[in-house]
């Protein structure tokens, strides 16, 4: 899965998946631009290699456009795009009013399209590819983060559409995200204690690091998965353990006929 020579971009790649994500490419040899509004608070670097950061506001096309531009002719080309950049607060739709929910459909779905559709002809001149960062919570019902849950719907969508309209000269696929560990996990999760009794609802027992994110989107990236299009890659250690099993009143100890 070696990137070598490679260029690579990971929007909102400065810190948590993002930065994951952005190592991962290091380690396979590309070389890695990372955005956000601000600056991290260190480098994003792994064995003595470092990303280059460049600010930008994904709200902005012309921002957008000024910076692909930018990327390339710093370094000759554009051959993967991370569509990474997007989160959300908890928010109940009755709360905070709709300009609110509105711009949580803009980071997470709108963002993602306008820095696509800047990327595309350089993705387009060396056979490229692009990676969505979805989520679970477009699969499912995700109270307190609906618009959230509605835009990373529309974005797996959005990726199967664009994944036939640019092949075969671009291709286009979705990681679905389940719950992963970060530096901000105990704002949505709590303490130890906490995160350690999330991490018991999920099959393989562990939330997932930004490494198994950043190792998948690799995976799409790299010639191992050139038949690979239009895909959601679930990465999710086995998903959530339905709630009916746990209800179900039958006896679990009966012998079977």
């Amino acid at each position: 899965m070696e990137l070598d020579g490679r260029v690579a971009v990971v929007t909102g790649g400065t810190r948590g998946v993002g930065a994951g994500i952005a190592r991962a490419f290091l380690e396979a040899g590309a070389e890695v631009v990372v955005c956000a509004r601000r600056p991290p608070e260190k480098p994003v670097e792994v064995a003595g290699r470092r990303a280059e950061f460049r600010p930008l506001d994904l709200r902005s096309a012309h921002e957008v456009a000024d910076f692909f531009a930018g990327v390339v002719e710093t370094y000759g080309r554009l051959d993967v795009l991370v569509n990474n950049a997007g989160g959300t607060p908890y928010r109940l739709l009755g709360e905070g009013g709709t300009q609110r929910h509105a711009r949580i459909v803009e980071l997470n779905l709108i963002a993602p399209m306008t820095a696509s559709i800047a990327a595309y002809e350089y993705l387009r001149a060396v056979r490229g590819s692009v990676v969505m960062i979805g989520s679970v919570s477009g699969t499912r019902p995700s109270p307190g983060t609906a618009a959230y849950g509605a835009a990373k719907a529309g974005l797996e969508n959005l990726a199967r559409s664009m994944a036939v309209e640019w092949a075969p000269e671009v291709r286009v696929n979705t990681l679905v995200l389940g719950m992963v560990r970060t530096e901000l996990s105990h704002l949505h999760y709590g303490d130890e204690e906490g995160l350690a009794a999330v991490a018991r609802t999920v099959p393989a027992g562990r939330l997932a690091e930004p490494s198994d994110v950043g190792n998948a989107a690799v995976f799409l990236a790299s010639e191992r998965a050139a038949y690979v299009n239009g895909a959601s890659l679930l990465v999710h250690g086995g998903g959530e353990r339905p709630a009916f099993l746990d209800a179900a009143t039958v006896n679990k100890s009966s012998e079977e006929n």
